[in-house]
């Protein structure tokens, strides 16, 4: 393999410094870290990681969601009041 293209890029110092320790404790530097984050985006043709805004719900969080709350309707316990559902839970 040749020596390969160079990247540049600005990036916060915090951030620089932060990530640079908690790779150096995985035994990685930035380079490498960038080389593994870039040879991911070519072995699954995506970003590797869900991206999503602040507030907003990712959408394997969305279907557990649906796939619990489909659970619930079909095998959970209905109560008359919440009375009743409380007169439940405590008396476990």
């Amino acid at each position: 393999m040749s020596n390969g293209a160079t990247i540049q890029l600005r990036v916060d110092p915090i951030v620089k410094n932060k990530a640079a320790k908690i790779l150096a404790d995985l035994g990685l530097d930035l380079s490498s870290a960038v080389k593994l984050f870039l040879t991911k985006v070519i072995n699954t043709s995506s970003i590797p990681f869900e991206i999503s805004k602040k507030g907003t719900y990712t959408a394997s969080q969305i279907r557990m969601m649906m796939k619990e709350t489909e659970e619930a309707e079909k095998n959970g316990k209905r109560y008359s009041s919440a009375k009743s559902m409380l007169d439940d839970i405590l008396s476990r």
